[in-house]
């Protein structure tokens, strides 16, 4: 679970201003956020089926969220896969 200060932190450090919790840049840094979290639960508890699936949710849905950002603004893309380390 991503803390209300860090979503603070990642709306303005990707949005276009400090509410701006819709624009696509800021969910897909907020969805890598939680992403990053469960991993480091499922090091520790590898059986944790149930988790498992919440997080191939969260996996699919920014994937999706990251094709629909490259359709739509190929330049704010690259800029958002290259702050988030993300690899694609």
């Amino acid at each position: 679970m991503v803390s209300k200060e860090r979503k603070l932190q990642l709306v303005k450090k990707f949005g276009r201003n400090a509410k701006d919790t819709g624009f696509l840049p800021v969910q897909i840094a907020i969805l890598t956020e939680e992403i990053e979290g469960l991993k480091v639960h499922f090091n520790a508890n590898k059986n944790d089926i149930h988790s498992m699936r919440g997080f191939m949710a969260k996996v699919n849905h920014r994937k999706d969220l990251l094709n629909h950002l490259k359709n739509e603004n190929y330049d704010l893309y690259e800029k958002t896969i290259k702050e988030l380390n993300i690899r694609k």
